[in-house]
């Protein structure tokens, strides 16, 4: 099959297809919520997770602040939210009056999680290294939470609250349409 080029300006969208998280941070007493796409797993022992965040980006600024933040979930039920929160800004507009969306504490950090989601990690930033236009922020996973009946050391995709929201680029996302095994 003939292949043909990509603009390099959209070349990270060819791996971009992981789910999209919700971080949460907070900073001074306050909290924010932002979309992000290039979020993932860098370590299992200990549990890391990696989140690149522009610097011009209001929650990179909390979490430099705080040091500290949460990797909420949603599921493809939330698309709407998630997208208000990737096209706004947090210095600007309260996004959780926005979008109605929960904030209920975590268990060992202070940004909130988000009770409509279906995941949360929280996160003790360790690492920010400055990446080109964005900051990868490495965080150890302090606690990790999922919706009851959703996860069974894999995702129930195949359940209608379990279907991650899936970023593609631009405006397009994509959810599983199931799970197989190999």
């Amino acid at each position: 099959m003939p292949k043909e080029p990509v603009q390099l300006t959209r070349a990270t969208r060819l791996i971009n297809s992981g789910p999209v998280v919700l971080v949460t941070a907070w900073s001074g007493g306050q909290a924010n919520v932002m979309a992000a796409s290039w979020a993932m797993p860098v370590s299992s022992e200990p549990p890391l997770v990696a989140v690149a965040i522009s610097p011009k980006r209001f929650t990179h600024a909390l979490i430099k602040k705080s040091a500290e933040f949460v990797l909420n979930i949603p599921n493809a039920l939330l698309a709407k939210q998630v997208k208000l929160c990737g096209s706004t800004s947090g210095d600007r507009v309260d996004k959780f009056k926005e979008t109605g969306l929960t904030q209920l504490p975590a268990s060992k950090v202070r940004p909130p999680l988000i009770k409509e989601c279906v995941g949360h990690l929280e996160c003790a930033l360790i690492q920010a290294i400055d990446v080109g236009d964005h900051t990868v922020f490495v965080g150890q996973v302090l606690a990790a939470w999922v919706e009851t009946g959703t996860f069974e050391g894999v995702w129930l995709v195949e359940r209608e609250d379990a279907k991650l929201l899936h970023h593609l680029g631009g405006s397009s996302y994509c959810i599983p349409k199931g799970r197989f095994d190999v």
